[in-house]
């Protein structure tokens, strides 16, 4: 498949085609998107939104979460927002999402099954990786969405005038409907 990919952008760029996409490093809305890295929202979520290339800052991980107050999503929004002039924030989680559902014990069973000892596991649990919360779903989008704006908008280190609010997408139609 990388082989397929490389060859696409090899002729995306000897024909040009980037052209269309030249932008800069400050997004025109001032807005960072904070969502799942769910496959159906590759395409379904700049719709929905009306937005394009240019247009926000968009990070995307398992489930659209931040899990710690210091990790690296949390990171990439104080930057977004403290040097490429962000003003909102939009956490977006959605239905059916894949990482609701994740449980420890499953994640070790699939590192088991491919190749990870369990050694390696009990070494980095008493070297301190909480497998629990790192690999732990959510019962409820909502919730999930809202525990992250709550972070967001209680972290010390991000200035009180940044506007942050939570919305769940309906994955089939790409309705956002509000949290917080």
């Amino acid at each position: 498949m990388i082989r397929e990919i490389l060859k696409h952008n090899d002729v995306f760029v000897n024909n040009g085609t980037f052209k269309s996409f030249a932008s800069n490093k400050c997004p025109r809305k001032k807005l960072a998107i904070l969502t799942c890295m769910d496959t159906r929202l590759v395409e379904l979520l700049p719709a929905a939104l009306g937005i394009h290339n240019g247009d926000v800052k968009l990070i995307k991980n398992a489930g659209g979460l931040i899990l710690d107050p210091f990790d690296s999503t949390i990171r990439s929004l104080l930057i977004a927002v403290l040097e490429f002039g962000v003003e909102e924030i939009m956490v977006i989680g959605h239905t059916d999402c894949g990482a609701a559902v994740l449980s420890p014990e499953t994640i070790i069973a699939h590192l088991i099954q491919r190749g990870i000892s369990m050694e390696t596991i009990l070494r980095l649990k008493e070297e301190g990786l909480d497998f629990e919360s790192w690999f732990q779903g959510f019962e409820d989008t909502e919730t999930a969405v809202q525990t992250s704006v709550t972070l967001i908008k209680g972290h010390p280190l991000m200035p009180s005038d940044v506007a942050v609010q939570g919305f769940v997408m309906d994955i089939t139609c790409g309705r956002l409907d509000q949290v917080s």
